[in-house]
C-alpha cells in the first residue's frame, strides 16, 4: 500500500503531526501506525487507571471519531521493524509494506530494565504503557506488598497508584533522594517527607540484585544482601529513546534521532519528534532528549506542518513538569542545578513546606526553576524562561511574595506578549 504521509507512533507527537497536516492538506492520504492496540491515550494517566480514577475511555486524548473525521488510516497493534530509505517504504511486523512520500518517526521510548537475577516471573511489571497498567491492575488482588525499583517520575507515579489501592510499597532508589532528575536535594527531601507520610518506605543508595520466587515473585534481595518480602516488583527506572528503526536505516542518531529546526532528520523527507528525538533545548543551546508530553506534541505539529509543505521552525523546548504527588504540588523546568558555580546565579527561598529556586545564567536569563508546595505563580516564571527574557531590570523582585505580571516593566510584558504570539505554531514559527 502507499500513502502520502506515514506516521510511526500513535501518541502525542503523532497526533500533533496528524492535526497539523490536516490543517494544511485535507486530502493527502495519511496513515498512522501504532504498536499498541488502542486509540491515542494520555500516558501520564496510566497511574490513574491503576488507582481506579480513570477508565481507558477517559484516558483518550481525542474523541473516538477523531481518526475518521481526519481521514486517517489507523493501523494499531502493529510494529514497524524495517525501513527502506531508497525505496521509501516501511515494513510492519505482519509483512505489510507501506510506501510513503513523507515519514515521521514518533516512536517514543522503551523501559530501561537493569540487570537482575530472577527476571521472567509472574508479578514483575514495567509501568510505561496502558498495557502495563492493565497487567498491574489485574494482578493487584494477589498483592499486599510491592517493591518499586526507581524513585523518579515513573516510579513515584506507580507508587502513588499502588498506595491508593491499599498496597504497602517500598521504593528503591540508587541515588540519595527521590525525583533527583527534576529536583535538587533540598526539594527532594521535602518530596521524600511528603511521600513517607503516606506510609511509603523509601530506600535510597540501594539497588535490587535479585528477585526471589519460583514461578512468581516472593521477595527481593538488595545489593547489600538484605532481603525483603513482596508480592510484586515494578521496574520504573526510566526510558530509552526507541531509535532502532532509524539507526538500522542509517539515519543520524546520537542519544536520540538528531533533527533540525524543522524536526527533519539527516534524511530529507524523514522527520522525528517526541521521546525518540533530540530537538533544540533553549536552556542548553543544543539538541537534547526532552521526554515530556507538551514538547512531543509541539514537535509533532512542527514536523506535520513541514511534511505538508508549510515551512515552520521549532523555537525550542526544555524539560518541564507540573505534578501533584501525595498531595505535594511540584513545578520544575530547565536546570535543577547549574552545571558549575561559574556563570550562574542561584536564588532560593525556603520555608517548612515550600521551596522556590531560580537559576539565572550570565545573560540574566532564567534557565532553571523548582517550585515545591506553592506553584501558583510558576507559570509566570516559566513564561520568562520560555521567552528568553532578561530579568536584569527586576531581578531584585523575583523572590517577592507578590511577584507577578504586575511587577514586570511594561516593555517586558510587551516582549512576553510578542514572544507568546510568536510561540504559536503557525507559518514560519513554532
Amino acid at each position: 500500500m502507499k500513502t502520502k504521509y506515514l506516521i510511526i507512533g500513535n501518541s502525542a507527537g503523532g497526533i500533533g503531526a496528524a492535526e497539523a497536516i490536516r490543517e494544511v492538506d485535507q486530502n493527502g492520504a495519511l496513515t498512522i501506525v501504532g504498536e499498541e492496540p488502542y486509540d491515542a491515550y494520555s500516558r501520564p494517566l496510566i497511574s490513574k487507571y491503576v488507582s481506579g480514577e480513570y477508565t481507558p475511555d477517559g484516558m483518550r486524548i481525542r474523541r473516538a471519531d477523531f481518526y475518521d473525521k481526519k481521514c486517517i488510516d489507523l493501523k494499531v497493534g502493529h510494529k514497524a521493524y524495517k525501513m527502506d530509505l531508497a525505496g521509501r517504504t516501511v515494513t510492519l511486523d505482519d509483512g505489510t509494506e507501506i510506501g510513503y512520500e513523507k515519514l515521521l518517526l514518533a516512536t517514543g521510548g522503551k523501559p530501561i530494565v537493569p540487570k537482575m537475577e530472577g527476571m521472567g516471573k509472574a508479578g514483575i511489571f514495567n509501568f510505561i504503557t496502558l498495557a502495563d497498567a492493565i497487567k498491574v491492575e489485574e494482578y493487584l488482588p494477589e498483592v499486599r506488598r510491592a517493591v518499586v525499583i526507581g524513585g523518579g517520575l515513573i516510579g513515584i507515579s506507580a507508587t502513588e497508584a499502588l498506595v491508593k489501592r491499599g498496597v504497602k510499597v517500598t521504593v528503591v532508589e540508587m541515588k540519595n533522594y527521590p525525583l533527583n532528575t527534576i529536583l535538587d536535594e533540598p526539594a527532594g527531601r521535602i518530596a521524600e517527607y511528603a511521600i513517607k507520610k503516606y506510609g511509603v518506605n523509601i530506600m535510597t543508595g540501594r539497588t535490587v540484585a535479585r528477585i526471589l520466587g519460583e514461578d512468581r515473585v516472593t521477595g527481593v534481595v538488595f545489593d547489600d544482601g538484605h532481603e525483603m518480602v513482596c508480592d510484586m516488583v515494578v521496574v520504573a527506572v526510566g526510558v530509552f529513546p526507541r531509535v532502532e528503526l532509524a539507526q538500522s536505516a542509517g539515519i543520524n542518531v546520537n542519544r536520540g534521532i538528531v533533527v533540525d529546526n524543522h524536526m527533519m532528520s539527516s534524511v530529507p523527507g524523514v522527520y522525528a519528534c517526541g521521546d525518540a528525538s533530540e530537538a533544540y533545548d533553549y536552556v542548553y543551546g543544543s539538541g537534547r532528549l526532552s521526554p515530556v508530553w507538551p514538547n512531543a506534541y509541539i514537535g509533532g505539529r512542527v514536523a506535520g506542518y513541514n511534511m505538508a509543505g508549510l515551512p515552520t521552525n521549532y523555537r525550542g523546548g526544555t524539560a518541564m513538569n507540573s505534578l501533584n504527588y501525595f498531595g505535594l504540588e511540584l513545578a520544575t523546568a530547565g536546570m535543577a542545578s547549574p552545571p558549575s558555580p561559574e556563570g550562574y546565579e542561584v536564588l532560593v527561598k525556603k520555608s517548612d513546606d515550600t521551596y522556590r529556586k531560580l537559576v539565572i545564567n550570565a545573560e540574566d536569563k532564567l534557565v532553571g526553576m523548582i517550585f515545591v508546595g506553592d506553584i501558583d505563580k510558576a507559570g509566570v516564571y516559566f513564561g520568562l524562561m520560555r521567552d528568553r527574557i532578561s530579568v536584569t531590570a527586576f531581578k531584585d523582585k523575583l523572590m517577592a511574595e507578590d511577584f507577578g505580571l504586575a511587577l514586570l516593566p511594561k516593555e517586558v510584558i510587551e516582549e512576553r506578549l510578542t514572544g507568546a504570539t510568536a510561540g504559536r505554531v503557525k507559518v514560519g514559527e513554532a
